[in-house]
């Protein structure tokens, strides 16, 4: 499924109070050990919704987050839900259409896309932005939901096999983990 305009997608259904899967303790052991440490080291979540994975990145492994969402009304929610002002900083941006120079850092030790990467209008060029910001070493960390694992009336919400292996094409290092219905892919330049 792709979005012509995502914030005028996104926004109602945010402010509308509704809430998309919680990040469960498998999916938080899974990033953990694919993504390791933070020690401070700079994290982009793309996408961020209600900023569940940016505080998890931020405040359990330790990574200065920047989490970006072309929903305003996601981003409003997300700070209202940060206990402390130490956490994560949300910035609204577009990732797919907007100046990528605007963020803070220019280049990131992990990129996070959790729930995002079916939407992609241009997955090609949204995955030349994300290897544009990662240096060697880097880590991007997908979540996506597989179409061949959702009934049929959902399946708009997964990834195609086709989408599966442009995202996974020309890596240095692809792993991958199931988990019920969504595939989390550590993908290394």
């Amino acid at each position: 499924m792709t979005i012509n305009n995502p914030a005028t997608y996104w926004d109602p259904l945010w402010t509308s109070g509704r809430r998309y899967r919680r990040l469960s303790l498998e999916e938080q052991q899974l990033t953990g050990q694919f993504l390791g440490a933070g020690h401070g080291r700079p994290a982009l979540d793309v996408g961020c919704g209600d900023g569940v994975l940016a505080r998890y990145l931020h405040g359990d492994l330790g990574f200065r987050t920047t989490a970006i969402d072309c929903s305003s009304a996601a981003l409003k929610i997300a700070q209202a839900e940060q206990d402390t002002s130490d956490g994560p900083h949300f910035q609204r941006l577009d990732f797919e259409t907007e100046d990528i120079r605007a963020l803070p850092e220019a280049a990131y030790a992990a990129v996070t896309c959790r729930l995002v990467f079916a939407f992609i209008k241009d997955k090609a060029a949204f995955l030349a932005r994300v290897r544009y910001l990662l240096p060697p070493g880097g880590t991007f960390w997908v979540v996506t939901p597989l179409a061949e694992r959702l009934p049929d009336e959902r399946k708009s919400i997964g990834i195609s096999p086709q989408h599966a292996e442009l995202l996974t094409a020309s890596w240095s290092s692809v792993h991958s983990e199931d988990l019920d219905t969504l595939r989390c892919y550590a993908l290394r330049p």
